[in-house]
Formats: structure tokens, sequence, C-alpha cells
């Protein structure tokens, strides 16, 4: 008897923490798609910083509610304070010429409703955060409010370079920040970004730019597998300097020609055009791997790669066009450095690959035994995308006449 009791007792004990777990854990949930809206401004002595988020994203702080989950309005000031401060500001840092301001504060806080577009322009952004706050019987569900908040800090001069770095992707499962900066002269300038994206020059010097986009390339080419296998499929079978020099050059040169034309909007704007772009890259790899099981000269070869490094220049496009929002006013440099730092990464495949492979097939009668095998299952590999990207490139309705 003693022991039914005491069993039952744990069960009731189980079942109430289940219960409050599942309830903490809904009343806590992290939202799926969180949209940062932000503008960035220097003005005389400061720099203004002006955000908004949904207020649902500010988990763990309890907001004074009233009725059947409105917001209370005229009691949330303090809270909304130290939501701004503890979500926000604390999450943002801002520089002057490369030093971090350590003197930001929230100097307002305040709910707009869901419907509100103030965040259009600074201006009216500026005017709405630091405008009294909504009446007190706005019936504003807590879950659909707003939050705008305004840091300042004291700066030394408009015509410093500026920089932030937002650490905002806890915010959201998937969190987009877009920013504009309002410059002292000069048009706005746009950014969108995903997660934490580091630091952010707002108006970069050519060496940042420069130094962004040769890391940009290098980590393309070194993260992008189906450009790694195919230059595994042009030099394995030609490891000797002369025909390595000729293939990659020209590889290279084809490429950077159709990365700069890519760059400067001579491409088809149509949105089948990037997955017929991806497609080919991966036939690309199927072709050369084939022609080496068959075999082949480098004296016709430098051909054939010059052709496919027209393609796969647009692919190197595509990743790019994501970030030259950060280049400022640096497009060219920032056009060359990336194009650079792509033929860093591949010129440290090439110095990585090619002894490996020169070790492993010291034997000649090995080594085209192993070209074949190698080969096979490159082709195998740029088969599987060149099928799903045909899938999804077939996906799509071509107008007969595709480059308009």
């Amino acid at each position: 008897m003693g022991h039914s009791i005491a069993r039952a007792g744990v069960a009731l004990v189980i079942s109430m923490w289940a219960f409050l777990a599942i309830g903490i854990a809904h009343g806590h949930e992290i939202p799926v798609d969180v949209v940062v809206q932000a503008w960035i401004k220097p003005e005389s002595d400061r720099l203004t910083l002006l955000v908004r988020v949904p207020l649902e994203a500010m988990r763990d702080i309890q907001f004074p509610e009233r009725g059947p989950g409105f917001l209370d309005i005229a009691a949330a000031d303090s809270t909304l304070r130290d939501a701004a401060q503890i979500w926000i500001a604390n999450d943002i840092d801002l520089y002057e010429n490369e030093v971090r301001l350590s003197e930001k504060r929230v100097t307002a806080a305040r709910v707009a409703l869901p419907s509100d577009r103030s965040f259009r322009s600074f201006e009216q952004a500026y005017a709405s955060v630091t405008s009294p706050r909504l009446p007190e019987d706005t019936q504003l569900v807590t879950t659909q409010a707003l939050l705008d908040v305004l840091i300042e800090a004291p700066i030394r001069s408009v015509d410093s370079r500026f920089s932030i770095d937002p650490e905002l992707a806890r915010l959201g499962m998937r969190t987009v920040t877009v920013l504009h900066y309002v410059p002292p002269e000069g048009e706005v300038r746009a950014f969108e970004f995903s997660g934490n994206p580091g630091l952010v020059p707002l108006d970069p010097g050519w060496n940042q730019a420069f130094l962004r986009f040769v890391g940009s390339g290098v980590r393309h080419i070194l993260q992008g597998y189906d450009h790694l296998l195919f230059v595994m499929c042009l030099i394995l079978p030609f490891r000797r300097l002369r025909p390595l020099i000729v293939l990659v050059t020209s590889f290279t040169v084809a490429h950077s020609i159709t990365l700069l034309a890519a760059a400067f909007g001579f491409v088809p704007s149509s949105l089948w055009f990037p997955p017929f772009i991806e497609m080919l890259i991966a036939a690309s790899i199927v072709y050369m791997a084939l022609e080496n099981i068959v075999g082949t000269r480098w004296q016709r070869r430098w051909i054939v790669a010059f052709a496919f490094g027209l393609v796969h220049g647009f692919g190197f496009s595509f990743v790019l066009g994501e970030t030259l929002q950060f280049a400022g006013s640096h497009l060219l440099t920032s056009l060359l450095a990336f194009n650079l730092g792509v033929e860093l990464g591949q010129v440290l495949v090439v110095l990585l690959v090619v002894p490996l492979l020169n070790l492993a097939f010291r034997d000649a009668r090995i080594e085209r035994i192993g070209t074949i095998i190698l080969s096979a299952l490159l082709a195998h590999s740029g088969w599987h995308w060149m099928s799903e990207r045909a899938a999804a490139f077939t996906q799509y309705d071509i107008p007969w006449a595709p480059w308009q």
C-alpha cells in the first residue's frame, strides 16, 4: 500500500513537471523568422541608430498585460527599456575609425503597431521613436507589437569611418537584418544580411574592401565542392608544370571574363538563369571526368577549360552578387579582390592535390587505373548533382527569347 502511494506521488510530480515544462516552452518559443529593420546616421557629435524588432523576439521578459493578451502600454515603459538593452543594445557594437564606442546608450524605446510604416525613412523612423507612446487604451496584442529603439553614441566627427557588429541571430531561428546607412554626403547605402555577419564597415576604405573580398573568394572556392571537383577533373591526368600553368590560366581568364560581365549586369536577369548555370557546372564535371577516362591531350583541353571557365564565372557571380553590398564605393577593387581570392584558393588546391596524386601514382600502370577510378567517382558525383539541378531547372517556363 505504501509503495503504491509512493509510486502515485512520483507519477504526479513527474506529470506536473512535464505540464509546467510544456507551458514554459510554449511561452518562450523562439520565433522562426525575425526581420530587423535599422537605420544608422552620424550627426554632428553623435551616431544615431534606430532599430525595429518584433516584440515577441524579446524572450524571457514578462511584459505587463491587461485583458486577453493586450499589452499594458502605460505600465510597459521600464520593461521595454530593459528589453531594448538586453536583447538589442548589448548585442550591437558600434565603431568609429575601428575604435569601439563604449558609451552607447538606449535613449528611447517605444512600441508600434504592426501596421506602422515609419521605418521607410530615417526621418520618419526617428520622429516615430521619439514621439509620445501610444494611447493607453490601444488594444495591441503583445505578440503582434513592434519594439522601436533609439540608441545613441558620442562620436568625434561625422567624417570618420563607422562600422557595426550586430549579433542579433539569437532573436529568431532565422534572423535577417535590413540596415540603411545615411552618410553625411551621398546616397543612402542599404545592407541585408542573415545571422551574425561580423564587423560590417559602413563606408569601407579600399583596403578593407580588398581584404574582405579576397577572403570571400578563398572561402568560396574552398567551400564550393562543385568547383573543387571540376578543378580536380581538370588537373587529374596532367600534373606537370607546363600543362598545369596552361590549364589553370585558361580557366582563370575565362571565369574572370564572365565574373566581371555579370557584376556589371551583362547577364540575363531571368529566374531560370541561375539554376541553368548550376546545372551546366555539374555537367562540366561529368564531361571532364568522362574525358579523363577515355583519354585526352592537354593541348586540346585548355580550350575545354576556357569554355567551362566561362560557365563557372557566372556561378562565382551569384555568390559575389550577394556580397557586393559590402564593397562601398570600391566596386572594381572588390571585384578584382574576389577574383584574386578565387585564384589563391585554386592555387592552394593544386599545391595540395598534385603532390598527393604524384605520390599515389608513382607507377605508370597504377596511374592509368587510378585516373579511371577517380574520374568515375567524380563523374558519379557530378551526374547526381546534374540530375537534381536539371529537375529544378525544368520547373521554370523558358521563353523563346531567353536573353530578355
